[in-house]
């Protein structure tokens, strides 16, 4: 479909005149329409600096000759979600932007599209709706947030919520815990970890959808807005050449997507969201897939939370295409993908080598042998189950404890500020998966009190809900099936032993078969916690995590 549909012949003249009520000329409507879609809004701070991103792209397409027509999509900040019902819609607001980008590009027949997202949910929704539509695209992130400092040490979120811990368990003040919250998040932008947001962005750079830079120049640069005017030429020459998403994210793309995820030790979400991705570009990807490219790509970095930089080092030292340099010199990435650069993976970070071997470790000396994630599977995570083990202590990568059950994210949250979680206990939260919860609710409040309490290295966490990728130690979410559909997890009692091997990819429950048939069959399925609204519909629809969480 294309914009001539709605403003050539005689029959459009009603259309062409409902265009001119928007103030364009004969001269703006003959050149192609080019659809800005834009998650700015003044609640989320990694969206608050979109607009002047929207207007630098404007200035883009309008400079290569295309007529700009701007429109907005929704944004949830999971920050200001978190430990709320409101989180029960965040991932649920990933469908929503799909289906409404879709719409509003259809309905208005652009001719091609760049998107505008930063935060979380809202670059997978826009990578999936750029699938569906399949017209020319091309992503624009706002940029990731700088790193605060407290002490002369660089701080980011996760200092604030592992504060929350520290501060109820005694371990600092409050006036502490205070410069914390002044000082953890100084600028606009997606907060400045690799948590899901910079994670997202960085893979839809190397799946070759936004131009080398996307993922990592910071928000408050001016390079950023360079960028942005860069992004709205470049749709005027995809269009041209007519290369669409489908044509960029292919297979091999998402093959290089994994490999860079691996390497980089990417948010656990990104696992969902690319199943989520791929699934509306058509292309075969399951959890097996991670567990293959893991076990064959070193670690080379380890950004906050995993480590001590953040996403504004990374940046420095050469960024997603410097990464890409580096894990082609073992051939592990497929350097022939075509890009929104018009040029090949290959091409594009053939003159940008790693500049601080400190942030990128070279390939001969990596954090590891193996990729920052894991999907373990076993009797209970029969679909897989996923764990950013580039987070976790060594102490935790194998361990046995008792199950500590908790129905609910508050329940777990108020036993562990309490003082009732002690050293070696598996907490298990459950009925927060995609139909459960409804929405599978991010939970960092939980993980964070566990850090801020000094208890990351003694206490595991295991969910059918998932985690917010400022999220370290033993925690290990997506559990499928969740309890809601029937899983194993759904099964799990106060003091049943649970062993955990993250190198050896396996979470099970030490019980006997017997005793799990007859819980079996006395279990029935819990009523459902929000029975109006979307999240009805949404509990209705949505598949396991190990799908990705898709609809049917």
């Amino acid at each position: 479909m294309k914009s001539s549909e709605v403003k050539i012949g005689l029959e459009k003249a009603p259309h062409r005149s409902l265009f001119k009520a928007l103030g364009l000329t004969d001269e703006e409507i003959s050149r192609p329409l080019i659809g800005i879609v834009n998650s700015h809004n003044d609640i989320v701070p990694g969206h608050i600096n979109l607009d002047k991103i929207g207007e630098a792209v404007k200035a883009g397409v309008r400079i290569a000759g295309g007529t700009p027509v701007e429109f907005q999509t929704i944004a949830v900040c999971d920050g200001i979600a978190m430990n709320h019902v409101g989180m029960k819609y965040s991932l649920a607001s990933r469908e929503l932007i799909a289906d409404t980008v879709e719409i509003m590009a259809t309905a208005h027949a652009f001719d091609a599209l760049v998107f505008i997202p930063n935060c979380d949910k809202v670059v997978p929704g826009m990578l999936m709706a750029a699938a569906r539509i399949n017209r020319p695209s091309i992503f624009i992130s706002g940029g990731p947030m700088l790193a605060g400092v407290v002490a002369g040490k660089p701080v980011s979120l996760t200092q604030v919520f592992e504060g929350v811990g520290a501060a109820s368990a005694g371990r600092i003040s409050m006036d502490e815990l205070n410069v914390l919250e002044e000082n953890a998040c100084p600028t606009c932008g997606s907060c400045s970890g690799m948590f899901t947001a910079n994670s997202m962005n960085c893979l839809t750079e190397a799946l070759g959808m936004a131009l080398p830079g996307n993922g990592t120049i910071p928000a408050v640069y001016s390079e950023r807005i360079r960028l942005a005017k860069q992004a709205g030429m470049q749709i005027m020459e995809l269009l041209k050449q007519d290369i669409k998403p489908l044509d960029i994210m292919t297979s091999q793309a998402f093959d290089n997507a994994i490999r860079l995820d691996m390497a980089i030790g990417c948010s656990t979400n990104s696992v969902l969201h690319l199943l989520a991705i791929a699934n509306d570009a058509g292309i075969k990807v399951d959890l097996n897939r991670f567990n293959d490219f893991s076990a064959s790509t070193p670690h080379l970095c380890k950004i906050s939370p995993a480590g001590g930089h953040h996403i504004e080092d990374l940046y420095r030292a050469g960024g997603i295409q410097a990464l890409y340099n580096e894990l082609n010199k073992a051939g592990l990435i497929n350097r022939e993908c075509i890009t929104v650069t018009g040029k090949t993976v290959g091409e594009n970070s053939a003159n940008t080598p790693v500049k601080d071997h400190d942030v990128i470790r070279p390939l001969d000396n990596p954090h590891s042998m193996s990729g920052g994630l894991a999907i373990l599977f076993g009797n209970l995570a029969l679909e897989g189950a996923v764990v950013k083990k580039g987070a976790v202590a060594e102490e935790m990568m194998q361990h046995q404890g008792p199950a500590r059950v908790f129905n609910s994210e508050e329940e777990a949250v108020s036993a562990i500020l309490n003082d009732q979680i002690l050293a070696g206990d598996v907490i298990v939260i459950r009925y927060e998966g995609p139909r459960g919860g409804p929405g599978m609710r991010e939970m960092l409040t939980p993980t964070s009190a566990i850090a801020g309490r000094g208890l990351d290295k003694e206490v595991a966490l295991i969910t059918d809900g998932r985690f917010s990728g400022a999220t370290r130690g033993a925690s290990i979410g997506h559990v499928s099936p969740e309890a809601a559909a029937g899983g194993l997890i759904g099964l799990v009692e106060e003091g049943d032993i649970i062993s955990i091997d993250i190198p050896g990819l396996s979470l099970e429950l030490l019980v006997d078969d017997a005793i799990i048939e007859e819980r079996k069959r006395i279990w029935k399925a819990p009523e459902p916690r929000i029975t109006t609204g979307y999240m009805k519909r949404y509990a209705q629809m949505v598949q396991s995590a190990s799908s990705g969480a898709v609809f049917r």
